[in-house]
């Protein structure tokens, strides 16, 4: 730990240092690796300008540096300066022609252009001398055919990948994934079962057999696979990760915890893990505890949106309405096309009386996932409380477009009708939604709780039943 914290500070001077020489223009000499750590000081950051002017810098220095030519080019991608980028790794691949490092880099820019061909074929032409990596290969190659939709093709070299490295995370998710999408995903089972035949002792076998298991939601055979792999390799650190997800999706928290615990013991803290165990609190109802933990991810890495979100979740089901807002708020500035958060925030917008606020952040959250009918529910609702029935008619329909088929929406129609004085239209929703979802009528009585109201209703329902035994 303190030697932990001594290079911390270390770090920190170093870039206080070349800080101040950037602000006096002076031209102090950094070696090498000082500059490596401050280009991945501002990467880390995102600070990809700064990075960038640090690497051109650096360059002046040491100009046939190759390892400054590829984060120079990844700086460049990440600014979405793709040609700059490829003109520069196609300098130093004339330079060094077999440099495995310079390779990957193109084709992983190739494919974020789109220019998927040209990749696979960039990424099978360096196998032909490639010695090391090769599982790292195939996997980019697999990407690259998963993103063209060619799913078979990218099964076949994520097998590939797979039998060169039992270890290799990304192949086995993406496998899985893609196997997921042919259908094929059970079949496979046996695929997964032959690894464990070859070597019992396994860790990587029983791993593996664990998330194909996960995917399939066999959660308890999930946990039983994963537990071999701990026997097996009890320091296995994303065993123990895996295995709290699957007791999450087995509802038994208190163990989740457990594996997450272990799983930041071995491998230190990452906001991934530090959410995990905020949404186990969450779900246990501990939610100050489980504020402190989302807290935790947003302080190492104040881009993680789902910290940010689930700490206001943390907040919203203790109705702290103005401090959830500030985290969901936090959520979409990092991450603004997720229909999750929009909703939250509206919905506390709702709570907190902002009104136009809310209705603005549920017309977001309707553009972002109008197939989520809780939003066009709840958007339309504030209009209603406000006795404007017609507006919330016409978002209702909005809703109904995307969701024609959606039981709930026709008996919240009855209601607005009926508040709007539309009897006759209202009828005839209220046949559709019985006929739907007759047990969703209940909601009616909710929103009426006149007695006479109730009496009125009821005896049409009554009638529906006799007439549709």
């Amino acid at each position: 730990m303190a030697q932990e914290f001594r290079k911390r500070q270390e770090e920190e001077e170093l870039i206080r240092r070349y800080e101040e020489n950037l602000k006096h223009n002076r031209s102090e000499f950094f070696d090498i690796d000082s500059y490596e750590t401050i280009i991945g000081y501002y990467l880390e950051k995102s600070k990809f300008k700064r990075a960038l002017a640090a690497v051109e810098r650096a360059s002046e220095q040491y100009p046939y540096s190759t390892e400054l030519f590829t984060v120079k080019a990844q700086i460049l991608t990440n600014l979405e300066r793709y040609d700059e980028a490829l003109e520069l790794l196609e300098h130093s691949r004339n330079l060094h022609p077999f440099d495995l490092e310079i390779h990957l880099s193109i084709g992983s820019i190739l494919s974020l252009q789109g220019k998927y061909d040209a990749a696979i074929s960039l990424y099978e032409e360096t196998l032909a001398f490639a010695e090391e990596e090769k599982d790292e290969i195939y996997y980019n190659i697999g990407l690259a055919y998963q993103s063209m939709e060619k799913y078979e093709q990218a099964i076949e070299v994520y097998k590939k990948s797979i039998e060169i490295n039992l270890s290799h995370e990304g192949s086995l998710y993406e496998l899985a994934f893609c196997l997921d999408v042919v259908g094929q995903l059970e079949g496979s089972l046996s695929y997964y079962k032959k690894f464990i035949d070859e070597d019992p002792y396994s860790a990587a076998a029983w791993y593996n057999l664990g998330i194909v298991c996960n995917k399939l939601e066999r959660f308890e055979e999930a946990v039983e696979a994963y537990e071999f792999a701990l026997a097996i390799d009890e320091n296995f650190a994303s065993a123990h990760f895996n295995m709290g997800n699957s007791f999450m999706n087995l509802e038994l928290y208190e163990k989740a915890l457990e594996e997450f615990k272990k799983t930041i013991e071995i491998e230190g803290p990452s906001p991934e893990v530090y959410c995990c165990i905020g949404a186990a609190y969450e779900n246990l109802q501990q939610y100050d505890l489980g504020l402190k933990y989302f807290q935790k991810a947003c302080k190492l890495d104040p881009l993680y949106d789902e910290a940010w979100f689930g700490a206001g979740s943390c907040l919203e089901k203790q109705e702290k309405w103005y401090q959830a807002l500030h985290f969901f708020n936090k959520a979409i500035k990092v991450n603004s096309h997720n229909p999750e958060y929009w909703k939250a925030a509206a919905h506390a917008e709702f709570k907190i009386g902002n009104t136009i606020s809310s209705i603005s952040a549920y017309e977001e959250a309707s553009l972002l996932g109008p197939d989520d009918k809780e939003i066009w529910l709840n958007w339309s609702f504030i209009y209603y409380e406000q006795g404007e029935h017609q507006k919330a008619i016409e978002i209702l329909l909005q809703g109904m477009d995307e969701l024609p088929d959606e039981g709930e929406f026709f008996y919240r129609m009855t209601i607005y009708l009926i508040e709007a004085g539309q009897f006759k239209e209202a009828m005839n929703y209220l046949e559709n939604a019985l006929i739907l979802d007759f047990k969703g009528h209940e909601v009616l009585f909710d929103f009426f709780p006149k007695l006479e109201t109730q009496k009125a209703l009821q005896k049409i329902i009554d009638q529906f039943r006799k007439e549709n035994p």
